[in-house]
């Protein structure tokens, strides 16, 4: 009887297989996240949302980006809280998106699919994407689940 790895392919092992498969369903995860149509809301004169803009469209997203001289109509319609509000506003696929969230977040609120309204990043973090520095200071940040509109939260990952 023939070797199992001969089965499948002259020279393809069930390592290369497995590793293959494995790339593969990456490549869709991310695929399906940059299909989703991410809007961002950002005022023309913030240069950290153009940086944020910038990471997402590395990551595979298409951006398309909304100027507005005052944000707050945009966070009230999602939910956002003052407290938890950032400078730009991103929706995708359902979620809203508040500050410099990572893209690999948004990819895995995505493909995770939990039930909350969506991810947010307070403030303006040192390090996050758009925020970096000259001498590369970064501050440690958390991406919070914004579960209601009432404002509660949960820890959905660390950065930093």
């Amino acid at each position: 009887m023939s070797e199992p790895s001969r089965i499948l392919a002259p020279g393809l092992g069930r390592r290369t297989l497995v590793l293959g498969a494995a790339a593969l369903g990456l490549t869709a995860g991310c695929a399906r996240a940059a299909a989703a149509e991410l809007t961002v809301y950002k005022t023309p004169w913030c240069g950290c949302c153009g940086g944020w803009v910038t990471h997402m469209r590395r990551a595979g997203f298409s951006p398309k980006v909304v100027e507005m001289e005052d944000l707050a109509p945009v966070r009230q319609r999602y939910g956002i809280p003052f407290a938890l509000s950032s400078c730009h506003t991103g929706v995708i696929g359902g979620y809203v998106v508040e500050g410099h969230v990572p893209p690999a977040d948004v990819t895995r609120l995505l493909r995770e699919r939990p039930k909350a309204l969506g991810l947010t990043v307070p403030g303006m973090p040192l390090g996050s994407p758009g925020m970096e520095q000259p001498g590369g200071a970064t501050e440690r940040f958390q991406t919070l689940l914004l579960l209601d509109r009432s404002g509660r939260t949960r820890p959905f990952a660390t950065h930093g």
